[in-house]
């Protein structure tokens, strides 16, 4: 659970010395807010502050524990900006699917993709230029998954996975903790007339 936390902070997660905040969609992540204000009560005891912004579709949950904060910086977890700096603590490399589970639930997308009237599903997730890119990369490849990786700009990446097998793999191998992915998933993999592709 603690490296799934480290992958969410890693995807929508901001972090320095005073406090750490997670920036949600209030509308399509409503129980997902749920799911991370859970998550951070299970493994520290604290309840998270949770505020609407107005006038915007976005919620942030924030915490102002010191204990977590020192906690979570001892861990490995760099303080933000995440560009050109973010990574994945040494120690939680060995969790490497249950971190990539936290980093797409927040900074992910399943995709509907038609190809000639073949409908099939497609996993992405976008990371900003830092070292977590060749680490989640890492991850991929040693889990077998057949992904491209493709350069959209600034040093930004979009890692992509086709088809049913892939999804398939991800739910076996990492799982989704957001439920908008996981029903969108499901009705793919049971879908018989959706595409293979890969």
């Amino acid at each position: 659970m603690l490296a799934e936390f480290v992958g969410i902070m890693l995807g929508d997660g901001y972090f320095v010395r005073d406090r750490l905040k997670i920036t949600l969609n209030s509308i399509v992540d409503k129980k997902y807010l749920d799911y991370v204000s859970n998550v951070i009560f299970l493994l520290f005891y604290e309840k998270p502050i949770i505020k609407y912004r107005k006038k915007e579709n976005a919620v942030d949950v924030f915490l102002f524990k010191r204990k977590v904060l020192n906690y979570m910086s001892k861990l490995g977890l760099v303080y933000s900006p995440k560009w050109k700096r973010a990574k994945i603590p040494s120690k939680f490399l060995k969790f490497g699917t249950n971190v990539l589970r936290g980093y797409f639930d927040t900074d992910g997308c399943v995709v509907v993709t038609n190809n000639n009237g073949t409908i099939y599903p497609r996993l992405e997730m976008k990371i900003c230029p830092s070292p977590m890119q060749k680490q989640f990369i890492e991850i991929l490849s040693k889990c077998d998954f057949k992904f491209g990786v493709y350069d959209i700009g600034d040093g930004k990446v979009r890692i992509q996975m086709n088809g049913k097998k892939q999804l398939r793999k991800w739910l076996d191998i990492v799982g989704f903790g957001n439920e908008k992915h996981l029903i969108k998933a499901l009705k793919f993999v049971k879908n018989k007339n959706s595409g293979e592709r890969i």
